[in-house]
C-alpha cells in the first residue's frame, strides 16, 4: 500500500488540498465541521506528516539528535547510557518526537555530523554528553544557532543550558564515608581524564583527601571492564600495608570488574578491601558481595534534559537545571578498614 497523502484526504473529504493543509496544521481557513471531518479522514487513512516536507515548509525537522563519541565496546556494556536514553525517549514519546541516535569516531566527526544535520534540517536540536575541557562542539552549535542541551555541569557550556548534578559533592560524600569507617588509603579508578566531569571528580577527590589527611591515588581508565580490572591489579600490586584499603570506581562496570579481579587475587571484599561504584545499576546487586554505590534516577535525568531541549527548540529562553545529587546506597562491599 502506498503512503496516504494530503491529496488522498482531499479527494475523500471533497475539499481542496489547501483546505486539508489548513486543517492538519491547525490554521484558519476552514470551518470547524470541515476541520473535524478532515482530521477524522486523516486518522482513518493513517496519514502522518512527511518530515522532509514539513522541514521545507516551517523549518522544523520534528526530531532531536544524540551523538555518542565513545568506543562501541564500552557503550554497549554501560547501563548509564541505556538508562539515560530510556529517560530521553520516555519524554519525547509524549509528543511522538523521534530521537536520532548515532555514534561518532571522534569529536571532529561529531561536529561534522551536526553541521550536516542542521544544513539538511534533520534535527531541531541535540543533546551534548561527555563535555571535554575546551570542547569544540559548544562554539559550533552557537555559531550555527542550533539548540542544544548539555548533560553535565554548566562549565564551558557557553550559552547552552545544562542539566547536571553535583559530582564534586558526591565524591566528598564517598570519601568522608570511607574515612569514617577508618580507611586512610583510598584510591579512585577514574574515567578518561579529558572529560570535564572526570576533572570535577578528580579535583574534589584530591581536595577531600588532602583536607582529611588521607593518602589518595588515582588510576585513569576508560569505563570498560578490562581497564577497570587492569587498574585494580595495578593498585593491589603495592602489597599489604601500602595498597589502598578502599577504591571508588567512576562507573559500575569497572567496579564489578574490580571486585572479580580482587577476589581472583585472594583479596577479600570487604574484609581486606572496600569498593564503591558510581551510578548504581542492577549489576551492583547481582555480584557477591553486592556493591555499595552512588545512586540516582538517571532516567529522570534524561527526561529533564529532553524537556529542556524541547523548550529551547521551541524558542524559549532555557536556563540550567540542577538535578538532585547521587545518594550513597550502602551494601556489602564496604566495611571498616582492615588493621594493618
Amino acid at each position: 500500500m502506498k503512503r496516504p497523502t494530503m491529496a488522498d484526504i482531499a479527494r475523500r473529504a471533497g475539499v481542496t488540498k489547501a483546505a486539508v493543509s489548513f486543517a492538519l496544521n491547525d490554521r484558519p481557513g476552514v470551518s470547524a465541521p470541515t476541520r473535524r471531518r478532515i482530521l477524522a479522514i486523516a486518522e482513518e487513512l493513517g496519514w502522518q506528516p512527511n518530515s522532509a516536507a514539513r522541514a521545507l515548509s516551517d523549518g522544523r525537522a520534528g526530531a532531536f539528535g544524540l551523538v555518542i563519541d565513545r568506543p562501541a565496546r564500552t557503550l554497549g556494556l554501560e547501563p548509564f547510557f541505556m538508562q539515560l536514553v530510556s529517560g530521553i525517549q520516555a519524554e519525547l514519546i509524549t509528543d511522538a518526537t523521534p530521537l536520532v541516535f548515532t555514534m561518532a569516531e571522534d569529536q571532529a566527526a561529531e561536529v561534522a555530523l551536526y553541521r550536516s544535520w542542521w544544513a539538511r534540517r534533520r534535527v531541531d536540536g541535540v543533546f551534548l554528553v561527555d563535555l571535554k575541557a575546551d570542547d569544540a562542539r559548544v562554539p559550533v552549535l552557537e555559531e550555527l544557532g542550533m539548540p542544544g542541551v548539555v548533560i553535565g555541569a554548566p562549565v564551558g557550556t557557553g550559552r547552552l543550558p545544562a542539566v547536571w548534578s553535583d559530582d564534586g559533592a558526591a565524591v566528598r560524600t564517598v570519601v568522608r564515608y570511607l574515612a569514617e569507617l577508618g580507611h586512610r588509603r583510598i584510591a579512585r579508578v577514574s574515567g578518561p581524564a579529558v572529560l570535564r566531569h572526570t576533572i570535577t571528580r578528580t579535583d574534589a577527590f584530591a581536595a577531600c583527601v588532602r583536607e582529611s589527611g588521607l593518602e589518595g591515588r588515582i588510576v585513569e581508565a576508560d569505563y570498560s571492564g578490562e581497564r577497570g580490572a587492569a587498574a585494580t591489579r595495578e593498585l593491589l600490586a603495592a602489597g599489604p600495608g601500602r595498597r589502598p584499603t578502599a577504591i571508588l570506581y567512576d562507573n559500575d562496570v569497572m567496579a564489578v570488574s574490580g571486585l572479580t579481579t580482587a577476589q581472583a587475587l585472594g583479596v577479600r571484599v570487604p574484609d581486606d578491601l572496600s569498593l564503591v561504584a558510581w551510578d548504581d545499576s542492577a549489576l551492583c546487586e547481582l555480584v557477591h558481595p553486592p556493591l555499595t554505590a552512588l545512586s540516582r534516577d538517571i532516567a529522570a535525568y534524561g527526561a529533564h534534559a529532553a524537556r529542556r531541549l524541547r523548550e529551547a527548540a521551541g524558542g524559549r529562553e532555557v536556563g540550567d537545571l540542577q538535578d538532585p545529587g547521587p545518594r550513597l546506597t550502602v551494601r556489602g562491599s564496604t566495611s571498616g578498614a582492615p588493621v594493618s
